[in-house]
């Protein structure tokens, strides 16, 4: 399965995308913004393909598996092994507050040049697009992330 981000508008505070899945849309993305230099928790990943696999531990799996049950939640979806950064995952959220480098996703999205970045229907579009991913990663199928910068 192929992830892409396509990475359309970036502000001094976050940057919206488009993800796809296997080339068709699947919901808008919220990220922080780009830092020529990193700050932890404030700095958006950088442009590349990486690896997405289950997380099961630490606080978002935790608090997932006791919000949606066993039957659905498996894991986090952890996006691995990017240059300089940790604990990357793909989870509900709507604004900059909600990510610390992570990939939020959300079924709507205002134009964050004239206010704040946000994106709406996050639960919405988590609850529709982690059971695609999770399917093919519990059924050994390779999962990449490819996220590219247009801005």
């Amino acid at each position: 399965m192929e992830l892409k981000v396509l990475r359309y508008s970036s502000s001094k505070e976050s940057t919206l995308g488009l993800l796809f899945i296997d080339g068709v849309f699947a919901c808008y993305t919220l990220e922080d913004e780009h830092r020529a230099v990193k700050v932890i928790g404030e700095t958006r990943i950088p442009a590349g393909r990486y690896r997405v696999e289950l997380r099961t531990f630490g606080g978002h799996h935790w608090r997932y598996l006791k919000k949606y049950g066993p039957e659905f939640h498996k894991g986090m979806l952890q996006v691995m092994d990017v240059p300089g950064f940790t604990d990357i995952l793909l989870h509900i959220g709507n604004d900059d507050d909600d990510t610390a480098g992570c990939l939020l996703v959300g079924d709507t999205a205002n134009n964050n040049q004239e206010k704040a970045g946000f994106i709406g229907n996050s639960t919405v579009a988590y609850n529709r697009f982690y059971p695609l991913v999770r399917d093919a990663i519990l059924r050994g199928d390779e999962v990449i992330l490819e996220v590219r910068d247009r801005v």
